[in-house]
């Protein structure tokens, strides 16, 4: 018996949503990695795109160990002599902070053509209203 291999028009994508208010970031990123991957179907194929959507709410409110938020640094250089910029996780909560949850999120997806293809059904919202209520999202299971 062979196994079945899954074309661009034969994925079936589901919406969830997560909300991350007490979660810690890391278990949070890792579940919604496997979600944007689709390894959490039975037909999941390694070479195509067959993950789902996840919409992630309450992104200010993400949990971290420790002193992370004072300790954890997050490095950014603009390519010019001098441009290296270093800010903590606390500074980039307040200023934007759904970008702790996309950065971890993107740094577990592998490095390959499909990463950007699947960070595209990823959508993160600081409060905890967001705009896809049409497409009746199931809450996703996290630790």
């Amino acid at each position: 018996m062979r196994t079945p291999l899954l074309a661009k028009n034969g994925v079936e994508r589901t919406w969830y949503v997560v909300d991350a208010k007490g979660k810690t970031l890391g278990r949070l990123a890792t579940r919604i990695a496997v979600v944007l991957q689709g390894k959490h179907k039975p037909d999941y194929t390694p070479h195509a795109d067959t993950g789902d959507f996840v919409v992630v709410v309450n992104a200010e409110h993400v949990h971290l160990t420790g002193k992370k938020w004072t300790d954890k640094v997050y490095y950014k250089h603009s390519q010019y002599p001098g441009g290296l910029t270093e800010r903590t996780a606390g500074e980039i909560r307040a200023t934007h902070p759904t970008r702790i949850i996309e950065g971890a999120v993107r740094g577990m997806l592998p490095g390959n053509k499909l990463r950007a293809l699947r960070l595209k059904r990823l959508r993160v919202f600081a409060g905890p209203e967001h705009e896809h209520a049409a497409q009746a999202p199931k809450e996703l299971k996290t630790v």
